[in-house]
């Protein structure tokens, strides 16, 4: 049976769809079937893997509003076994429209019961908001990865995250389990980049992951080719850091 992950923080810029492509291309590349949807109005996850964005007829918004089923909205990618369920920017109205619906924390995971056995992983990119989408995913997923920029303001909101999560647990989900905490954007020069996986580190313990991704030049430029880090450059600093990610969530799932 396939896990659900769903990657979320409502801070903007933390690494989020980075991850979420780069995860899902290394597990991939790892020989595990992986489907990854993109759950964010910005659809940086659709193009940032090559998909064009305008053309997305049906994806993640008729997903949610039950007007076409999972295996219409799947689109398969130039990355070894991996498929994506796109977004467009119509999905930002779907808050709206959910809004007033019965059981409307419920719509994805409705929506992927019937998928859930054909994949190994389903990766969700979150918006950057705590608001219906989000909800949606939490409700879906069987576990989350909070990505933590190693910046002055990371630890900001990372409450309000967890509480979130808690009361998931305690209303919609009871089984919603946190994957891990994931330090991005470390610079090993900068001192303030030290602290902050020191810190992190001392309060949450085992709930991070070994793994830090670094700054790294390609891993910002693989997006605007429509590529993940491990097509783009497979020996970059990038790539062995999600490579390590993946295999650090196979051996924990395992």
């Amino acid at each position: 049976m396939g896990k659900i992950i769903a990657i979320a923080n409502q801070k903007g810029g933390v690494g989020k769809t980075t991850t979420s492509i780069n995860l899902a291309a290394s597990l991939g590349v790892l020989e595990k079937k992986v489907l990854l949807i993109d759950a964010d109005p910005q659809a940086n996850a659709s193009s940032g893997i090559g998909i064009d964005v305008e053309s997305v007829e049906i994806g993640t918004y008729q997903l949610l509003e039950h007007s076409h089923g999972p295996k219409e909205a799947i689109v398969s990618t130039d990355t070894p076994n991996l498929d994506i369920i796109p977004a467009h920017i119509d999905l930002v109205a779907i808050e709206i429209e959910l809004v007033d619906k019965d059981h409307r924390e419920y719509m994805l995971k409705k929506a992927l019961t019937d998928i859930k056995d054909d994949y190994d992983y389903i990766l969700i990119d979150c918006a950057p908001s705590l608001g219906l989408l989000t909800l949606n995913a939490l409700t879906a997923a069987d576990s989350v990865i909070i990505p933590i920029q190693c910046e002055y303001f990371a630890l900001e909101g990372l409450g309000k995250l967890l509480n979130t999560i808690k009361s998931v647990q305690k209303i919609h989900n009871k089984d919603l389990d946190i994957e891990g905490l994931l330090l991005t954007m470390y610079d090993a020069r900068l001192r303030l980049s030290n602290q902050v996986v020191e810190e992190v580190q001392k309060h949450f313990n085992d709930m991070v992951f070994q793994t830090i991704i670094q700054r790294n030049v390609r891993l910002s430029e693989a997006p605007s080719y429509g590529e993940s880090i491990i097509n783009f450059d497979a020996s970059s600093k990038g790539a062995n850091n999600y490579l390590s990610l993946a295999k650090e969530i196979i051996n924990k799932n395992s």
